[in-house]
C-alpha cells in the first residue's frame, strides 16, 4: 500500500512539474519573443523567436506542452505586440506546430535525427499556416512575401532549440 502511495505521489509530482514547466515556457517564450520583433513590410506580420520556445518545450516536455506553449505564446505575443488580427490564427498554427513536433520527438524509438525531422516539419507547418493566414487576411501576394521571413524565423528557432535543448535536458 505504501509503495502504491509513493508511486501515485511521484506521478502527481511529475504532472505538477510538467504543468509548471509549461507555464514557465509560455512566459519565457513570450518574453524572449517580445524582445526581438522585426516587422515585415507588405505582410503586416513580424519575425520573432517564438518558434525556439515552442520547439524546446515540445522536445523536452512533450506534445501536449508543445501545443499549449505554441498556442498560448503565439496568441499572447500577437495580442501584446499589436498584431491582434493574427492572435487566433497563431493560437491554431503555433499550437499545431508544437503538438506535431512533440508527437514526432516523443515516439518510442527516440532517435536523434527525429528531432531534426520534427523541427523541419514544425517549420513547414508554421510557414504553410502563415501563408494561408496572410492570404486570408490580406492577399495571396502577401502570403508569398511572408514565406521567406517565416522560414528565417523557423530556422532561427530550430537552431536555438538544437543548441539549448541538450543543455536543458541534462538539467531534468
Amino acid at each position: 500500500m505504501d509503495h502504491q502511495k509513493s508511486v501515485g505521489s511521484k506521478g502527481i509530482t511529475n504532472n505538477l512539474f510538467k504543468i509548471v514547466l509549461t507555464a514557465m515556457f509560455i512566459a519565457i517564450t513570450v518574453a524572449i519573443s517580445r524582445f526581438l520583433i522585426i516587422p515585415v513590410p507588405m505582410t503586416h506580420g513580424y519575425i520573432n523567436l517564438c518558434d525556439a520556445g515552442i520547439f524546446i518545450s515540445a522536445i523536452l516536455i512533450g506534445p501536449l506542452a508543445g501545443g499549449i506553449v505554441g498556442g498560448a505564446s503565439g496568441f499572447i505575443l500577437d495580442l501584446t505586440a499589436g498584431y491582434s488580427q493574427y492572435m487566433w490564427f497563431s493560437l491554431i498554427v503555433h499550437g499545431i506546430e508544437g503538438l506535431i513536433v512533440g508527437l514526432i520527438c516523443h515516439r518510442d524509438n527516440n532517435l536523434k535525427w527525429e528531432k531534426i525531422i520534427a523541427v523541419i516539419v514544425g517549420i513547414i507547418i508554421m510557414v504553410t499556416g502563415y501563408f494561408v493566414v496572410d492570404s486570408i487576411l490580406y492577399t495571396v501576394f502577401a502570403g508569398f512575401i511572408g514565406i521567406g521571413s517565416n522560414i528565417i524565423q523557423g530556422v532561427a528557432g530550430a537552431i536555438i532549440a538544437c543548441i539549448v535543448t541538450p543543455k536543458l535536458k541534462r538539467r531534468f
